[in-house]
């Protein structure tokens, strides 16, 4: 995707000194400032996760492929030494986002190309396992694109939730891939962007995309989607997903459980676009995916730019008052119309889906 008409994606990787260093858009600075951000270690990598300088499914299962990689090249060259601390960068990595299925999906995925391997070997083939995985998220994004496509007439008016865009899934991204796609096609489309409370992801992050498209578009208060619905103004509602279950029960950011059952109320199509990673075959119902508790500043802090140009961080609650802050809920399978994939649109059913990850 392009910015300033660069092409960028959300992560990437180079190698330094026989070192790895990952590089990633810092996502925190935005709409504001775009900026660059080098991590030198594993460590700098888990806290970039942690913290949410990156974000979405897609890039935090890419990132942390990537830093898994780093830490392969930081391990000591010989057997025990190297598999000691690699096993420690593992754990290290894999706990740093509960919710979202891809990220230890990638892990594993490092492991298993490497397992056996001398060090030498698991050095370079780990960095090879990390950018065909960031690869193949570039290709999952274009291919939902395609699959969506047919979703997005001319004159057609989305609804989405967060951001679920390239800077979430790499490149192309998942919910706004087939708006993306039908613009350049030179259909007229238009987004209703939830602004996404309290990280405010939909008016940061989405809004930045849609513009650097040129994609027609309007920030609206996350309780005003349902007065949208209601008047017809939504045609479907298209968000993305961190976690999906056996069922198709699927979690995504706090939130998407109330557009669904509006849409539903309304009679818009609700749809979720997400890679086959984001599957967890694990988990039998949503009632078993994790859900991340963050801190109660996100919801009692706010930071924008002021009249001056600086970027300030303002408290908006009263001195003393407390705060919960879910970061996900789960939408049951029966409030979802079907699930965009690379594979093709499926039904949101426990037969559909084992059918999809034969």
């Amino acid at each position: 995707m392009k910015v300033s008409g660069k092409n960028y994606r959300a992560s990437w990787m180079i190698e330094r000194n026989g070192r790895g260093v990952v590089r990633v858009i810092d996502q925190p600075l935005l709409p504001h400032r775009f900026a660059i951000k080098d991590l030198l270690t594993h460590r700098d990598t888990a806290e970039a996760i942690r913290d949410m300088t990156i974000r979405g499914a897609g890039t935090i299962g890419a990132v942390a492929a990537f830093g898994l990689a780093q830490g392969c090249l930081e391990a000591p060259d010989d057997s025990d030494g190297f598999w000691r601390y690699v096993r420690q960068v593992y754990e290290t990595l894999v706990t740093t986002r509960p919710t979202a299925n891809d990220l230890k999906h990638n892990l594993d995925r490092v492991m298993a190309r490497i397992e056996k391997m001398s060090p030498a070997k698991a050095k370079r083939a780990a960095v090879a396992e990390a950018k065909d995985i960031s690869d193949w998220y570039a290709q999952v994004g274009e291919r939902i694109a395609r699959n969506g496509l047919k979703l997005i007439k001319n004159g057609t008016r989305v609804l989405t939730h967060c951001n679920a865009g390239w800077l979430a899934l790499q490149e192309w991204g998942s919910a706004p891939a087939p708006v993306y796609l039908a613009h350049r096609k030179g259909r007229k489309v238009f987004v209703w962007v939830d602004e996404t409370r309290p990280r405010c992801q939909g008016a940061n992050l989405t809004s930045w995309e849609l513009t650097q498209e040129g994609v027609p578009h309007a920030i609206i208060p996350d309780n005003a989607a349902g007065f949208y619905m209601r008047r017809g103004e939504v045609d479907v509602v298209i968000t993305g997903a961190d976690r999906i279950a056996a069922n198709g029960d699927t979690a995504n950011k706090i939130g998407t459980y109330e557009k669904a059952v509006l849409a539903h109320e309304t009679g818009v199509p609700f749809y979720i676009a997400a890679p086959t990673s984001t599957f967890d075959p694990r988990c039998k119902t949503g009632d078993s995916i994790p859900i991340e508790e963050r801190s109660a500043d996100e919801v009692l802090i706010i930071s924008g730019r002021d009249e001056t140009g600086r970027i300030r961080r303002v408290k908006i609650a009263p001195e003393g008052a407390t705060a919960r802050n879910p970061a996900f809920d789960v939408t049951p399978a029966k409030y979802i119309t079907g699930i965009i994939t690379e594979r093709g649109i499926v039904r949101a059913s426990r037969e559909a889906i084992r059918k999809l990850l034969r």
